[in-house]
């Protein structure tokens, strides 16, 4: 869900304490800071601090990370014992279940994106050594992410409901990419980390190349320069084997389209081959394996009017 917060409708005497609600509704539980004497100003932000302490942790909430991209202006974020000072076009990730400070300078436009930490397939104790610090923008896969970011904050009010659901699966695979890039960039990795980061590397591209047919260990380890041996060891750690990866997110993208009303006209022989699986007998067998029903029956379900 997109939020555009603004303030040009409330009275000057309310507006501090109405941005000090929506800020902590929407982004928080969070601790607002600010000086009650400086006005609130229409489309700039006066400068202003938020605070996520022990304590609003202790209370409970979804376990989330949140890229900060700044629009414009200036922002700082303080998370365990780094400060990443952002500037216009740069962006950092932080973690929402571990204390940190977000302080903005006048004028500010900063865009946050939320989502869980598991769709971050790297370990808790390398995220925590790349939580506030910028990731690169004017080269690699961070220009791109930064670039993607800004262009969805900006038309945030103009996506169809099912577009935007694609559309975050776009913009969810360029953040994995370009968080891989910057842990291979942070210098002073484990070897197990690099694993961790490679292996979300192979993740991302087969995530890209899932549409093809053909898509099988050989070509995923000759695009990342390692044997087919490494690979299946790679896989071996997380409990699973590279063909058993594909097969699970070509059925759940299959799944997520069939639940897709825009897509409600298409065959489902078409939705399975759009991803990988052109053999109907096959898909259906495998799909009603996994999911307890045929593709068929599951789209009625979740597209009848009252589901």
């Amino acid at each position: 869900m997109a939020v555009l917060i603004r303030t040009e409708d409330i009275p000057p005497e309310q507006r501090h304490d109405a941005w000090r609600s929506v800020v902590c509704d929407t982004l928080g539980p969070l601790d607002f800071r600010s000086d009650p004497g400086t006005p609130l100003r229409v489309e700039t932000s006066t400068p202003h601090s938020v605070h996520r302490t022990p304590g609003l942790i202790r209370r409970g909430s979804p376990e989330l990370y949140r890229v900060a991209l700044t629009m414009s202006g200036q922002a700082c974020l303080l998370q365990g014992d780094r400060v990443a000072l952002l500037r216009p076009g740069e962006f950092t990730i932080y973690d929402f279940n571990r204390p940190y400070e977000l302080a903005y300078d006048s004028g500010v436009q900063l865009a946050v994106f939320s989502f869980p930490r598991e769709m971050l397939a790297l370990p808790g104790d390398l995220m925590a050594r790349l939580t506030a610090v910028p990731v690169r923008t004017d080269t690699g896969t961070g220009a791109l992410t930064a670039l993607l970011l800004r262009r969805v904050a900006l038309d945030m009010d103009g996506y169809q409901p099912a577009s935007a659901a694609r559309l975050s699966a776009v913009v969810m695979n360029l953040i994995t990419a370009a968080v891989a890039e910057h842990a291979d960039q942070a210098g002073s990795l484990s070897a197990e980390s690099r694993e961790q980061t490679l292996l979300m590397r192979i993740h991302a591209f087969i995530e890209q190349h899932l549409g093809d047919s053909d898509l099988a260990p050989g070509p995923v380890a000759a695009a990342h320069y390692i044997s087919v041996r490494y690979l299946y060891r790679l896989f071996e750690w997380q409990g699973t084997t590279v063909a058993a990866w594909i097969r699970h997110r070509r059925l759940e993208r299959c799944r997520a389209d069939l639940a897709d009303p825009a897509l409600g006209g298409a065959p489902v022989s078409a939705v399975a081959a759009r991803w990988g699986m052109p053999d109907p007998a096959h898909f259906n067998r495998l799909f009603k394996r996994t999911y307890g029903m045929p593709p068929a029956e599951y789209r009625r379900a979740c597209l009848a009017p009252d589901s």
